[in-house]
């Protein structure tokens, strides 16, 4: 925008200044013309009235020839006088180059018609101008003093004019490009004000809002921009409201069922199977009320979570299980760039990233939930927390089996499943990989499926935003289950 701007005042201001100067460069050679002819008239009229008496008598003459010498010199016009008797005092000769003879010694038309007592100015075919102004009282005719200016000598002055016309055209066009370039300047300002609120809201930060500056058609874009966050801001707590009535609606139709499975677990007969139901039942309460209390959490919050710490707490949390199915699990989530016998102290997080835990923990757990629910018992598998170059957080999940069976190339989309379940376990990876900001992959043969974050910055600074929740409340999510008996 700013070099169209600065191309456009350029071409316009060049167009005007055209239109200026070129009638002034011929002004100011005409103007030189005039003055350089109106002072050679001067001296012509000087000259005759100089000489005049002189002239009067053959005695005088040397007068007259001296007062012309003396008006002559380099540089000046030349001053000539044609007697009557046609010959000449001074430089030059009497008659004007190209002048038509007369018959009278060659004496040109010019001269005898000053000698009928006209003083006049002409221009000679060869150039230049001529001023004539006759002699009256001469004792042998009517003489004329004839003053030549050349070319050089009558536009005397034109190149400076010009030269100086050119820089106040120069400057001027310099000051419309210094003008155009701050104009352009405060616009695209606005406008890249308008992008970066316009960035910030689409990331999430609905208490973004622009500065109304620039033109005034800029000021209404970010007045009514403005207006746009502040409706999406109302929709979205309005929203949040809606969700938390769903929530208490379904915490009213879900306690009584539950409350009922627990009386019918105490009235078993079996004390250890009555146990082990009670366990459920209130894995259950937990987790009913871990949804409850998710759906009631604030739309944006700089919830962050150790990914080393998560884990190697899910790690250990599934060894068990993996042991009894003769895997063998191995978890290296030290943190980043830590040696492998390097435990961070407490309190300190190896690597932060922007994702409350629980759903770190339901994304890792979904991630461990297919690889014991589709490769053969026996098949080991990994969990490696690194650094990238990019300097993300990536958690890998990778195990040696067989990998994704032929056909099933889906294997991220939404609710598709090659063995059976529900094909949400991949889905809610990525979808809590990429609501923070990251990404997923995922290979097959054997699989490995790779999530990558970008870090939180330390409690020294400020915290990393957690992006807007895309996902709606029945796709996400529950903590798994604590183990039972």
């Amino acid at each position: 925008m700013r070099r169209r701007l600065l191309l456009l005042t350029a071409a316009t201001t060049a167009l005007v200044l055209t239109a200026l100067l070129v009638p002034l460069t011929l002004l100011t050679r005409g103007h030189a013309a005039d003055r350089a002819t109106a002072e050679a008239t001067a001296r012509a009229q000087w000259v005759a009235h100089a000489i005049g008496p002189a002239l009067a008598s053959a005695a005088e003459r040397p007068t007259a020839e001296q007062t012309v010498a003396g008006v002559n010199g380099d540089g000046l016009p030349r001053t000539s006088l044609v007697l009557g008797d046609g010959s000449v005092v001074g430089p030059g000769g009497g008659r004007g180059a190209g002048a038509k003879a007369g018959p009278d010694g060659g004496v040109s038309d010019a001269i005898r018609l000053a000698r009928t007592g006209r003083a006049f100015t002409y221009e000679p075919s060869t150039g230049g101008r001529q001023v004539l102004v006759p002699v009256h009282g001469a004792a042998d005719g009517t003489a004329v003093v004839q003053v030549t200016l050349t070319e050089r000598q009558l536009y005397a002055g034109t190149l400076t004019s010009w030269l100086v016309l050119a820089g106040i055209g120069v400057g001027l066009v310099l000051l419309g490009l210094l003008l155009a370039d701050r104009l352009g300047a405060r616009l695209v300002g606005a406008t890249r004000g308008l992008a970066r609120t316009a960035d910030r809201l689409a990331a999430g930060d609905l208490t973004a809002r622009a500065v109304p500056d620039g033109p005034p058609e800029l000021r209404l874009v970010a007045g009514e921009l403005n207006r746009l966050a502040g409706r999406i801001d109302e929709l979205l707590r309005a929203e949040r409201e809606n969700a938390r009535e769903n929530a208490a609606d379904l915490a009213h139709r879900l306690r009584t069922p539950v409350a009922a499975l627990r009386l019918d677990a105490e009235s078993l007969r079996d004390a250890r199977e009555a146990r082990r139901i009670a366990g459920d039942v209130a894995a259950l309460e937990r987790s009913v009320d871990d949804v409850i209390r998710r759906a009631r959490l604030p739309l944006r919050g700089a919830a962050r979570a150790d990914l080393a710490a998560v884990a190697r707490e899910r790690g250990a949390f599934w060894r068990p299980l993996a042991e009894d199915q003769g895997r063998v699990l191995s978890v290296d989530a030290v943190g980043l760039g830590r040696p492998p016998h390097h435990t961070p102290h407490r309190g300190a997080e190896a690597a932060p990233v922007p994702v409350p835990p629980d759903e770190l923990s339901a994304a890792l757990d979904a991630l461990i939930g297919n690889v014991l629910d589709h490769t053969p018992h026996g098949t080991a598998f990994r969990i490696t927390v690194e650094a990238t170059a990019e300097g993300h957080a990536q958690l890998t999940v990778a195990d040696d089996g067989p990998g994704f069976p032929d056909g099933y190339p889906e294997a991220a989309a939404r609710g598709t499943s090659g063995g059976g379940s529900t094909g949400l376990g991949i889905d809610i990876a990525r979808r809590t990989a990429e609501d923070a900001g990251g990404s997923f992959a995922i290979a097959g043969g054997p699989t490995r499926v790779t999530l990558t974050f970008p870090l939180a910055e330390t409690p020294s600074g400020t915290p990393a935003p957690t992006p807007l929740r895309k996902t709606p409340l029945a796709e996400k999510p529950s903590a798994p289950p604590e183990p039972t008996g």
